[in-house]
């Protein structure tokens, strides 16, 4: 019979500039004599080698570790400019992880080594059998162009274990993204973590895109750089403009967000966001793109009718929810900024006790998909 400690999953923010502050903060609302493991996401507005040391200072001996974001979602909704974290009891949560710090030569061989070092660990605590009590998170370097290659490679030696993630971000900036491990950021890193738990859990991926009538067919592209040359035999960027109705000079993440183009997979559509537009007017893709697939024009939904939606049905399943660990697309959050949503959805966020980060890209049992709110809802034990 596992125990029932008050405190499964502790939640802490700060927003403090300075980095030992930020530390000597999450490290006062943290630590306590059965922490385990600590998850954070963090602005990229720090300084990262700074900031990584303080961390590994004032966290010495308990394993640590996260991601740079493009907004973070912390106990009190959306942030900004702040990092939010989550200490997890050793005693409802064996967990383990381990970097990859080469995506590019990640290999099926790699994986299968890795899965099996993450399970042994886990094992070893003798919490839960593995199968169906383990789920896992990969944090990936969001502008490596190798997600999908990395993903393929874990999703086979994970076999069953559900697994979920999100690329990470740097504050729109669209120019150095990083994971942290072992006391450190790293770039062109991931970050694999297995959790094994007696508690209940869902993985999940939800999104409130529809599809319209419109298709675009890709003629031309490299797919290894993500990069469109041509949609339907023109220069991508003016057909995509011309698709939305709008000026070449009009192209911007906001429009991106409002006019996604997703592929459908049997009954489903995955969206395909748009990076940039390039001055050859390619366009530059945050997912993988090849010639001959077909794009659907999509236009969102409701948002915070679906929101609610996916977490009445967890709840449903689950019953109240201790946490819910949440990638949550950085074009979805320009959206409901657009719309003048952020302190509707984050009471929604706040009341589904959700921490996590704005990202570059979500991943979904080895798919690596966008514009998506993905991750993993955990049940709150029942008190005796």
């Amino acid at each position: 019979m596992p125990h029932m400690p008050m405190d499964d999953v502790i939640t802490a923010t700060s927003s403090a500039t300075e980095v030992e502050l930020v530390a000597q903060e999450l490290a006062r609302q943290l630590i306590h004599p059965h922490l385990g493991f600590v998850l954070f996401f963090c602005s990229a507005e720090y300084d990262l080698n700074s900031l990584g040391e303080a961390l590994d200072q004032y966290f010495g001996g308990v394993s640590l570790v996260g991601c740079t974001s493009a907004g973070e979602i912390t106990a009190q909704g959306y942030g900004r400019g702040c990092v939010s974290a989550m200490g997890f009891d050793h005693r409802s949560f064996s967990i383990a992880s381990a970097l990859i710090d080469e995506m590019e030569r990640f290999s099926l061989i790699d994986a299968q080594q890795l899965v099996e070092r993450l399970v042994s660990d886990c094992r070893s605590n003798e919490l839960a059998s593995i199968k169906g009590h383990s789920f896992a998170l990969t944090l990936l370097d969001g502008l490596s162009s190798r997600e999908e290659v990395v993903l393929g490679a874990l999703s086979a030696a994970f076999g069953s274990i559900p697994h979920f993630g999100g690329s990470a971000g740097d504050d729109n900036r669209l120019n150095q993204t990083h994971v942290y491990y072992g006391g450190a950021f790293h770039k062109g890193a991931a970050v694999v973590v297995l959790f094994n738990t007696w508690l209940d859990f869902e993985v999940f991926s939800s999104h409130h895109l529809v599809p319209l009538g419109d298709k675009l067919v890709v003629t031309r592209a490299d797919s290894t750089s993500r990069r469109v040359y041509e949609l339907n035999a023109a220069p991508a960027a003016q057909e995509y403009a011309q698709l939305v109705g709008v000026s070449l000079a009009e192209l911007n993440h906001q429009l991106f967000a409002a006019h996604p183009l997703a592929v459908r997979i049997g009954e489903q559509y995955y969206v395909r966001s748009i990076q940039r537009v390039n001055p050859d007017l390619s366009l530059s893709f945050y997912c993988a793109v090849e010639n001959g697939i077909v794009l659907t024009a999509m236009r969102p939904g409701t948002l915070l009718a679906d929101m609610r939606q996916l977490f009445a049905g967890l709840q449903e399943r689950l019953g109240p929810l201790l946490l819910t660990i949440g990638c949550d697309c950085f074009l979805r959050r320009l959206e409901i900024e657009a719309n003048q949503q952020v302190a509707e959805v984050s009471q929604v966020l706040r009341e589904q006790h959700v921490i996590g980060f704005n990202t570059y890209g979500e991943q979904f049992n080895g798919m690596h998909i966008n514009q998506t709110f993905t991750g993993v809802a955990i049940g709150r034990p029942a008190r005796g």
